[in-house]
């Protein structure tokens, strides 16, 4: 039988034991101490033991788990600086006005969310008044990616500030007839305030992380010292579940990002109940923290509990704390003295005896009132402490209590995410608890009133002074007067123009070509941003590798394995590319700091971000909203695109549906080009929309979806004419007819009109030749760069015309005059070009890569999915005989000499 005392193999065993005599003594003192003062004396000698080798830098496992006590005591806070009890004084009044607007608007049904921001005031109210920079100092200031959840307490302190009107909180949640406000922080509704949308849960922290790593990237770069910057996320215990929300911790441990702080409110509730009903989720998450290599700042308790602590001479309320599941904490919140003496202290003798030494108020006190989020003097110490660590992030565990301030029927109750008013008699003992001089008769008709100490008040002037003292208004985001970007030389674009002669390029291959041109120019070369998720050698990246070297803080501290190549994996401070490993979450927010470094710190760069696209859009589409929703600019590009260009491997990585999911972000243009010329043109026209001069009415706050591939082909010469530039750009131009094709159809011939996108065009090629020369139908063929462009214009002039205004759709005018029906064809489902069908006169058909891929070559997937050049001929045919232009027995003919 085990003996269980028996000291068990490990690691260590592996190491010669030097001295087995002082290792017996150190084993038998332990063996002492637990015997004659117990196990839990022995559990806290470990700990400390453990903690001062980390402090004195001895190799040893991280402790992963401290108490369930603050890390600062109280004895080490420093003095809270400024006016506390003006501080008090204000935060008083941004909770009623948050209160205030949400329950009023409540009467118009649009809802809203009180209970967060009342856990969470002293945490901003601190963080406003002492910490967080504005824009209007040196540098670009501090950013804020605040709780979604928590705007309305934003809202109240700007209302304070002067910078909304009660007009503005009364049109909370109701935004269609101006002046109203968003429900949360949304950049593209209300940009002159809001920098970072973040209530799509977890984004928030993601791009936080990714946020403070682009700031070192700009500094490392020369392009912008923000050194100073300090990147603040404020997020809820519950949001913790989302998987983006620790995807890239160790990332901010590794980089050592110390310009960057987690402020995590744990009120132990999510939505619908406890985070973790039999668990301690700050234990867990101050674990998991740690695990990732941060500095981690617990502010739990209140100061109430001093006297508690000092009477605990055996650790039996830290044991006991220690113990206790949040749900059973939240439930003390809602009991009275008598249960919590009972279930709380009654559990252990030591308790007990403690609790005969408090009254019941001071037991009400502290399990109701006093924890470290509520706390100025104990969110301070928290914040200080993060901002003075270096070598790694900090996050900042602070227990608050969800409700705080709204009374008995809202603290710590399952229900309050969803409760969206107070009522009048809830109102007036929060004023009392508040202490804020608003009168019964100023509850008019029912109707709760805001409140405001002046414009010339003490509280205002306060406010005001340590805004200015910070660097000016925060939250607060600036649309600096930039001046346009020189456009790149037009050799660069111009050498597609002549095409690849007998040399095969796929699309891909032209894009990086085209990149890396540009990124040689003098003048905008350096604000190229490339990123890309690992696999850069398959977007033919390499070359890039040694000419711009890949970003890393570290530099290279080692010699690479192929340092004796031209193209050898080269890795530099400065370094241009973002190369970030299999993560396209993370390539995604590192591609959202970039395209918004314009307003965040007034300086425009160009990201381009290349991935598969069929990881693109089908797993970061909720980026990818957050992306237009903050008014990023930039190239995504959708590299081996397609579902039939892949060949041998299979469903999940055949794309045919990413321009789908892209057409329902409105601010992403998205084309699916067929040409290296069309690229050149695409590229070019981004740049001047984007980053150069605007046309009136354009919009630069968007961003471009290009699908390229990796099937390498002849690439043609720029067909020469006027408007091929405008039709690449607005999605549509005829790019051959079967007479300047060469093959002289007859006068009378039957005539079809073959619309393909991307790869696609080369198979309706191929079906022009076999319609021409084996079945006498000639056929044109248009490139259609965008059927997405090509819709939403349809679209807006179908608008106009519902205003009074004559305006035919630009692919109605295209294929205005041209004889014969319409067949399009692409390689993604039908949906793609089917688009555009109803503002096409001519007869429509469409064929496409519907249902799922799979694996084989490329000509068999196409045969597969009825795309090919055989199966446009047949499909053609069967078009043109429904119109009686060519005998029915053709389109059978066709489907057996091609083996359909």
């Amino acid at each position: 039988m085990t003996d269980p005392h028996a000291i068990q193999p490990s690691a260590l065993d592996q190491l010669p034991d030097r001295d087995p005599e002082e290792t017996a003594e150190w084993q038998a003192s332990l063996d002492a101490v637990a015997r004659e003062a117990g196990p839990h004396r022995a559990a806290y000698l470990m700990r400390r033991t453990l903690e001062r080798a980390e402090a004195g830098g001895i190799a040893l496992p991280k402790l992963l788990e401290t108490d369930y006590v603050n890390t600062i005591p109280t004895s080490a806070e420093p003095g809270l600086p400024g006016d506390p009890e003006m501080e008090a004084r204000i935060t008083a009044w941004n909770r009623w006005n948050a209160a205030a607007m949400v329950t009023r608007g409540s009467k118009h049904g649009v809802g809203g969310h009180i209970a967060t921001f009342a856990s969470a005031a002293w945490l901003y109210e601190t963080g406003f008044n002492h910490f967080f920079k504005g824009k209007e100092g040196d540098g670009s200031g501090d950013q804020l990616y605040i709780q979604g959840h928590a705007s309305p307490g934003i809202y109240a302190r700007a209302f304070l500030d002067g910078r909304l009107t009660e007009a503005h909180l009364d049109n909370f949640r109701q935004e269609a007839g101006g002046n109203g406000l968003p429900s949360y922080p949304h950049p593209r509704r209300l940009p002159w305030l809001w920098e970072f949308p973040t209530v799509s849960m977890g984004l928030g922290p993601l791009s936080a992380i990714y946020q403070a790593r682009f700031n070192r990237y700009l500094t490392h770069r020369g392009i912008k010292d923000v050194s100073a910057s300090h990147v603040w996320a404020f997020l809820g215990d519950g949001e913790m579940d989302e998987p983006e929300s620790t995807a890239a911790l160790a990332l901010a441990a590794r980089e050592e990002l110390d310009n960057l702080t987690f402020v995590i409110n744990c009120n132990l509730q999510r939505l619908d109940g406890p985070v973790r009903a039999n668990f301690k989720i700050v234990q867990e998450l101050e674990a998991q923290f740690r695990g990732a290599g941060w500095n981690v700042v617990k502010t739990l308790w209140g100061t109430a509990w001093d006297e508690l602590f000092s009477l605990d001479t055996t650790g039996a309320l830290v044991r006991r704390l220690r113990e206790v599941p949040d749900a059973q904490i939240q439930t003390y919140q809602t009991r009275d003295a008598a249960y919590i003496r009972q279930d709380f202290f009654g559990k252990d003798p030591a308790l007990a005896e403690m609790a005969k030494l408090l009254s019941d108020d001071k037991v009400l006190e502290c399990f109701h009132l006093s924890r470290g989020g509520h706390e100025a003097r104990k969110v301070y110490a928290a914040y200080k402490a993060a901002v003075e660590h270096k070598g790694a992030p900090t996050v900042i565990l602070a227990q608050t209590v969800k409700g705080h301030t709204l009374g008995e029927g809202f603290a710590s109750k399952n229900a309050n995410h969803q409760m969206k008013k107070l009522t009048v008699d809830e109102f007036k003992a929060m004023r009392d608890l508040l202490e804020l001089p608003i009168k019964d008769s100023d509850f008019v008709d029912g109707v709760v009133p805001y409140g405001h100490p002046g414009a010339d008040s003490p509280e205002v002037r306060y406010l005001q002074e340590r805004r200015a003292a910070l660097g000016g208004p925060a939250p607060a985001r600036r649309t600096h007067p930039l001046p346009a970007l020189p456009a790149p030389s037009e050799k660069a674009f111009a050498s597609f123009d002549k095409g690849s002669g007998s040399q095969n390029v796929a699309t891909t291959m032209a894009f990086v070509r085209l990149v890396k041109d540009l990124v040689r120019d003098k003048e905008t070369g350096k604000r190229w941003v490339p990123i890309v998720p690992d696999e850069a050698r398959t977007f033919g990246m390499e070359s890039l590798f040694p000419s711009l070297g890949i970003y890393s803080p570290k530099g290279q501290t080692y010699e690479p394995v192929d340092r004796d190549q031209l193209m050898y994996y080269k890795e530099a401070t400065n370094g241009q590319i973002l190369n970030e490993g299999i993560t396209e979450a993370g390539s995604m927010a590192d591609f959202i700091a970039a395209s918004t470094s314009y307003a965040t710190h007034g300086e425009a760069m160009i990201p381009f971000y290349i991935f598969y696209s069929m990881f693109g859009w089908q797993r970061t589409a909720d980026q990818m909203w957050q992306l237009g929703d903050q008014l990023g600019r930039g190239f995504l590009v959708g590299a081996t695109a397609g579902r039939t260009t892949l060949t041998g491997e299979g469903l999940q990585h055949a794309d045919g549906h990413s321009p789908v999911i892209a057409a329902t972000n409105p601010a992403a243009l998205t084309y699916d080009p067929a040409f290296a010329y069309e690229i050149a043109v695409i590229v070019r026209e981004g740049l001047r929309r984007m980053y150069g001069e605007a046309k009136p009415g354009e919009d630069q706050n968007v961003f471009y979806y290009l699908t390229v591939y990796n099937e390498p082909l002849p690439q043609p010469a720029k067909p020469q004419g006027l408007g091929i530039d405008e039709g690449i750009v607005k999605g549509l131009y005829r790019f051959n007819t079967a007479e300047s094709a060469g093959l002289s159809p007859a006068a009378n011939a039957p005539r079809i009109q073959l619309l393909g996108s991307g790869t696609a065009i080369h198979w309706a090629l191929k079906a022009q030749k076999l319609l021409a020369e084996e079945w006498g139908v000639a056929a044109d063929v248009w490139s259609a760069t965008s059927w997405t462009e090509l819709r939403r214009d349809a679209m807006e002039a179908d608008a106009a015309l519902l205003r009074g205004e004559e305006r035919a759709p630009y692919v109605r005018q295209a294929l205005q005059g041209v004889d014969g029906p319409v067949l399009a064809v692409s390689d993604y489902m039908r949906q793609v070009p089917d688009q555009i069908a109803q503002w096409v006169e001519q007869d429509w058909s469409s064929l496409g890569a519907d249902g799922f891929g799979l694996s084989d070559t490329r000509d068999a997937a196409r045969r597969h999915f009825g795309v090919d050049a055989e199966s446009i001929v047949v499909a053609a045919l069967a078009q043109l005989a429904r119109r009686g232009e060519v005998k029915a027995t053709a389109v059978k003919e066709a489907r057996e000499k091609y083996g359909l």
